[in-house]
């Protein structure tokens, strides 16, 4: 199995992911309210935003916490969401950058739920 080496990587582990995402019964409801159906533009940011978190390539600007803030989530949610990033990660890409991509993946869930739960 390869590592995450190019923006093509990049699109198969976040559209593989998302794919998942939408089928899993608790995740679903939350993404579809906050999506509100634009994938594609989902897609897009996410794209740019692990392309610059793991390849180091600054295609993307922004706070994400800033658009996760009126997600009704709780810890229960972002468990889940690590637990499919880190098995989604895991059967496409193996090597140094697919293992920053389960810590990154582990350390933004918790940094994101610790800022949501403050601002409660």
């Amino acid at each position: 199995m390869k590592d995450i080496e190019s923006l093509e990587d990049i699109v198969v582990l976040v559209d593989t992911f998302y794919a998942k995402v939408q089928q899993n019964g608790l995740l679903a409801p939350v993404f579809d309210a906050f999506v509100a159906g634009n994938w594609d533009e989902h897609h897009d940011k996410l794209y740019r935003f692990w392309q610059s978190v793991l390849l180091k390539e600054m295609t993307y600007s922004g706070k994400p916490h800033k658009h996760h803030e009126k997600m009704e989530v709780s810890r229960q949610h972002f468990d889940k969401w690590l637990e499919i990033w880190t098995q989604n990660v895991d059967e496409h890409f193996a090597g140094p950058t697919a293992d920053r991509a389960k810590y990154r993946g582990a350390t933004m869930a918790d940094n994101l739920f610790r800022k949501m739960e403050t601002r409660k």
